[in-house]
């Protein structure tokens, strides 16, 4: 396994390397092609369309449509997972005018975001390691997810090749670097977390293939799963990391990410309720239900700005069926949803200044007008103003006035599956095969 060193003391373990070609990153694309990508990464999934067009092969227009996973679902069988999946982008594709209808013979071409781990032994193909996030379906451990999913679309009718495997970090990475040769990483912060950089070829001990004429790789850190005893964990990170699917892993993921803020945060105002009777002399039952205090409304309560914290009051009253609360104790709620976003932001911005120091970006060299770009995307990072903020202040503490200027957070909206989608053009078929 290749470590990469975090912050100086923590070290980040199952990191992965992927070739970088030529730059630009994808090396060549085809123009005038439409290319699709199917994201899929957390309780949601995006089926996206890229228009390709001109001699650079830009993107001309891009559609996007997002479903949310049932949850039995995410815990049932391998064939009804993607069979769900393949029949919403069979959808996608059904709902399309005239003017995207591909030239007889040729078979559509799908970039796939799959942000779990994987062995990946080439770039169409992956075998699922572990599941994290919530998902729990044992039959599809140890399969090829892009054999499942193409099973799905054949039984489907949907004539569609899957050219790429990516995750959604490396996909980020890629639709960043594609755009901005300044861009050196990506981080996801949605549901899950994770992060990619763009490291040299001779500097990974573990790549024993030929180098990259780019000299370049990419580095899928995996750092959702990071642990260490330098991670400030509380009794009730011990106590949901014991209770969840997946004891044990995905630690750093379970502090950080929007799938546990907001449970954090109803485990610590049940304790207060238990011990200080909080909300009365009994504990409101809804509060002691495992993830009924998502970390959208966990958001919209930090955020609330109102006198009364009036939207406060709704949540406890709609959510956890708590019909009168006091200004006081959303006061309190307020200041717990402050301390457990914080905590987050700052923990990730941490994670980020590794990656600048393992790249030589954290100083500043007299004489050098650098630049560096992180694509950041996921719905935490993109609805969560204040985790964001907290985030930015954060790098830009550890950092210093001086180097922070140089250092840019880049919102990469629909990064991984835009960059799943030229991935997938940089593997087509049809390369070298002139356009009709």
């Amino acid at each position: 396994m290749l470590s990469t060193p975090l912050f100086g003391v923590l070290v980040l373990s199952q990191s992965k390397a992927f070739n970088c070609p030529n730059c630009p990153i994808f090396g060549s694309l085809i123009a005038f092609r439409l290319f699709y990508a199917l994201d899929l990464g957390g309780t949601n999934f995006r089926v996206l369309r890229v228009q390709l067009g001109g001699k650079d092969g830009g993107i001309v227009s891009q559609e996007f449509a997002e479903v949310s996973i049932p949850q039995d679902l995410m815990v049932g069988t391998s064939d009804e997972l993607f069979d769900y999946i393949a029949a919403e982008l069979s959808k996608f594709v059904a709902q399309e005018g005239p003017e995207f209808q591909l030239p007889t013979g040729r078979q559509r071409e799908l970039g796939f975001t799959f942000s779990f781990p994987v062995m990946q032994s080439s770039i169409d193909s992956g075998t699922l390691i572990k599941w994290t996030k919530g998902f729990s379906i044992d039959d599809a451990v140890g399969q090829d997810v892009v054999a499942e999913l193409t099973r799905a679309l054949e039984r489907q009718g949907l004539d569609m090749r899957v050219s790429a495997l990516v995750n959604d970090t490396v996909g980020t990475l890629a639709g960043g670097r594609y755009s901005n040769k300044d861009v050196v990483a990506a981080v996801i912060l949605g549901t899950g977390t994770n992060a990619a950089y763009v490291e040299c070829a001779h500097a990974i001990p573990k790549w024993h293939g030929l180098l990259p004429k780019s000299g370049e790789m990419v580095i899928n850190m995996e750092w959702g799963n990071f642990r260490s005893s330098h991670l400030p964990l509380t009794e009730y990170d011990y106590c949901l990391d014991a209770e969840s699917l997946n004891p044990g892993e995905q630690v750093f993921e379970k502090i950080i990410s929007g799938m546990y803020l907001g449970e954090i945060v109803r485990r610590v105002l049940c304790r207060i309720a238990e011990e200080v009777s909080l909300f009365g002399d009994t504990v409101p039952p809804k509060l002691k239900v495992p993830f009924v205090l998502r970390t959208p409304h966990m958001s919209a309560m930090h955020h609330d700005t109102s006198s009364d914290l009036k939207v406060v009051g709704d949540k406890l009253r709609d959510i956890l069926e708590i019909p009168n609360s006091s200004l006081k104790e959303r006061k309190l709620v307020v200041q717990l949803c402050d301390i457990v976003a914080a905590r987050g932001a700052r923990l990730a911005a941490a994670g980020i200044l590794g990656i600048l120091k393992k790249l030589g970006r954290e100083t500043f060299k007299d004489g050098e007008n650098q630049r560096t770009v992180i694509a950041l995307d996921g719905g935490l990072y993109e609805h969560y103003a204040e985790y964001s903020k907290c985030l930015e202040s954060t790098i830009a503490e550890l950092l210093g006035e001086k180097v922070s200027e140089s250092i840019v957070i880049e919102h990469s909206n629909d990064g991984s599956g835009i960059g799943a989608a030229l991935l997938a053009a940089s593997h087509s078929q049809y390369l070298g095969i002139d356009e009709p």
